[in-house]
Formats: C-alpha cells, structure tokens, sequence
C-alpha cells in the first residue's frame, strides 16, 4: 500500500469537513471524485465505505443516510462561528487586514458553504478600524512582559488633523492586565514617571520594548493594596479614565434604570421615593462628569457638590456657545 492510501481515512475526514453539511450531504461517488480531483488516490466504493466506518469508530460524529454523508460535529457551530466573526468584525482595535485573516480562519472551521454566507453579509470597510498595523505584536511581547513580571517603554500615539496616527509620548510602564472595554483593548499598567496607574489603548501604543527591569509590585500601589478589583473596574470606570472612585448621587427617571444598569452594573443603589428614582454608586469622577453630559436630560447629579458645580459649569458653558449667533 501506497503511502497515499495510507492517509485515505485523513483525506476522507478533510473532505467531509469541507464539503459536506447537514443540507449537503455527499454521495460516495462524490467522495471518490474529490478524492481523485484534491489527492490524486482512485480509490472503490468498498474503501470509502470502510473507511468511513474506521472513522466514526475512531469517534468521529459523521451521519450516513440514504442520501449521502455529512460530518454533523464540529469545532464551533455555525452559530458560534457567526458570533466569533461578529466579535473580529466590530473590533475597532483590530486593523482591516488582521480581521481579515482571522475571519478567513474561522471560516475555514466550517464548511465551504460557510465562506460564501459571511462575505455576502459582511464588508470590512463598514467598519471602523484601527490603522495600527503592530497590535498583535504589541500583546505578544506585553505578555511575556506581564509573565516576567518586567516593565516596557511605548510610544503613544494620538490622531492627528490628517486622520493619521502621530507619536504624542514615549512612556515607561509596568503592566499588570489586558482589559476590553466598549469595543476597545486597553491595557493596564502603571506610569513609571507620573506614578499612577493608567488605561492605554493598546490599538494607540506602537514600538513596545521589554526593558531589564522588575516592574512595580502592584500590592504597593494606593488602592491596589489588594490586586485587581475587576467588579469595580466594570462598575466604576465606564470611560477606563483613571482617577480614584468617589461616591455619587444622582436623581434619574424610572425608565432610565436599564441604561444605568447597562453602565455600571448592578452593583449600585436605587431607592424610589415617590416619583423619583435615587442611585448611588461608586465611580470615577471623570467618568461621571463625562457620562452625566451625555445624560444631561435625564439625570441630575446631587452630590458631590464639586461634581455638581463642575456638570453645572459645562452646561453653562455649552449653552453658550449654541446661543452665540
């Protein structure tokens, strides 16, 4: 026996992986055209039949019927697949060409009668991308940094009035977690320089070194005394800015509730007295200035009162600016 017909039981599983489904079954007159068409192996009817049995022993999930064969399990599910393909596709910090090989990847877990069904829903220009070209590099070298516990210099980038990304600072890092965030990646690391602790768009960092040096043990950064509270990150930071949490209050409408929830999660207060509906939470301030003028119309902050007078300050002066003629 050749070595070619050795390997008929792998071929045979290839073609049934990428031509056959549950609404395509194949025949085993199909079978052996592929074989002869992709392997160049002529082979009888009497040796597909018998490897198809070697195959499902071997515990392959392959469905026979009078109308033909099909692998019924696979990897991922097609829904599963759509969803992984969702994921790539509205990424805005993975780049055009990447989320093209990924999702080209993917497809290739399913059958050939996948491929066909995303390239006719999706079209990467529809989407927002991120231009840099060094993110996946990025992540492999910060992660044998974070494993080697070491810390890292990268150039920051910021976009430009050309629509192109500009260096806007070189920085020293220790890094500690990667966090995605609204669509975005960032990564979490502490500024040697300003000492404190930041949130970097990893889509925005370019020209990532592992330096020599230990990074700064986290336990001895104020409010990290105890690692990483991934419940407060999500609660309290819904912009990833980075200064300390405060306790606020604001006064909202009932059906506002889910949107809250949707922000900081349910780990918050709402009392209802009468008509009015009371939150309080614990939240970056920044984050909250931010977010309470995004809902300037249906939320009215209490306390704190610097908070309140900053919100109230913002709005005077966007009042202006729309007044002026």
């Amino acid at each position: 026996m050749n070595t070619k017909k050795k390997l008929l039981p792998i071929y045979i599983l290839k073609i049934l992986h990428k031509y056959s489904a549950e609404n395509h079954k194949l025949t085993q007159s199909e079978i052996i055209s592929y074989l002869q068409n992709e392997y160049d192996l002529i082979v009888e009817r009497k040796a597909v039949s018998r490897n198809l049995s070697i195959l499902e022993q071997s515990g392959y999930d392959i469905i026979t019927t009078k109308n033909g064969t099909y692998l019924n399990e696979r990897e991922f599910t097609t829904s599963e697949l759509q969803l992984l393909i969702d994921g790539i596709m509205s990424s805005r910090y993975i780049n055009e060409p990447h989320s093209r090989e990924l999702v080209e990847k993917l497809s290739k877990l399913s059958s050939k009668y996948f491929i066909p069904h995303i390239k006719n829903i999706y079209a990467l220009k529809d989407f927002s991308k991120t231009d840099n070209l060094e993110l996946f590099l990025n992540i492999e070298i910060i992660d044998e940094a974070i494993d080697q516990e070491k810390i890292i210099s990268v150039t920051y980038n910021k976009y430009g009035l050309d629509k192109k990304m500009h260096p806007s600072s070189t920085m020293i890092l220790s890094p500690y977690q990667f966090i995605i965030h609204n669509q975005r990646y960032f990564l979490m690391a502490y500024n040697e320089k300003y000492q404190n602790m930041g949130f970097y768009r990893l889509d925005h960092i370019t020209n990532t070194a592992i330096k020599n040096k230990r990074r700064t043990d986290i336990h001895s950064i104020p409010g990290y005394t105890h690692g990483i509270n991934y419940k407060d990150l999500a609660q309290s930071r819904p912009y990833m800015f980075s200064d300390k949490t405060i306790q606020v209050r604001f006064l909202t409408e009932e059906w506002m509730v889910d949107q809250i929830i949707d922000w900081f999660g349910k780990e918050i207060q709402i009392q209802k007295k009468e008509d009015k509906i009371y939150v309080t939470l614990n939240v970056s301030p920044e984050a909250m200035e931010y977010w309470a003028m995004q809902y300037a119309s249906f939320i009215e902050v209490i306390a704190p009162q610097s908070l309140r007078n900053k919100i109230k300050n913002n709005l005077k002066d966007a009042l202006k600016k729309y007044e002026e003629v």
